[in-house]
Formats: structure tokens, sequence, C-alpha cells
């Protein structure tokens, strides 16, 4: 059990939503609750497992932002073999997060 949370691009990105399922947040990195986020999705990696938590820089990655209508930061994208399956936009807790995974 327990997963790594890691930063990935907009090119990593596609071939790790293909990939079973996913768990997208898109952040920015002056943003506070973003940071927040962060340590939270952190602690949701120790209590899962079958799930990939990417990080995916709104700023940074434009073309992604803009492919999957991503409108403000943060913003999380639950994607099972490339299908979305739920999204939900601002700070979430632990509970609500590893709702969205399971």
């Amino acid at each position: 059990m327990a997963v790594t949370v890691r930063e990935i691009n907009g090119e990593e990105l596609e071939q790790v939503i293909r990939q079973g399922k996913a768990l997208v947040d898109f952040y920015s990195k002056t943003c506070g609750p973003c940071k927040m986020l962060g340590f939270v999705l952190k602690d949701v990696a120790k209590s899962v497992d079958d799930v990939e938590i990417v990080l995916v820089d709104f700023d940074v990655n434009k073309e992604a932002v803009e492919k999957y209508g991503v409108e403000s930061y943060p913003t999380m994208i639950v994607f099972n073999d490339g299908q979305e399956v739920t999204r939900v936009k601002g700070l979430q807790q632990k509970p609500k997060i590893v709702q969205m995974i399971s």
C-alpha cells in the first residue's frame, strides 16, 4: 500500500491517464490552497494503492489545461483507463479525496 505523488508535464499526462486509475491535480506554485492540497495528497498517498497521483503545473502546461477544460486551480480530476470519472475544484480534505479515488 502507499503510492508516491510526483509532478509530470502535459506529455507525460497522456501516458499516465491511459494506464489504470490516476488522480491528476492541476495546481499553481503561487497558489496557497494548492500548496496545502499538496500536503493533503501526500497523506492520501500513504493510505491508497492502485492509483497514480500526479501534479500538473497549471502555468506551464497550458495545452493540457485547455484540453481538459481546467478553469481554475487547484482542480483534481480522477481518470480511469483514459476516461474522466470525477472532477472537483478547490482545496479538499483527505476523506473526500479518498472517496473520489475509490
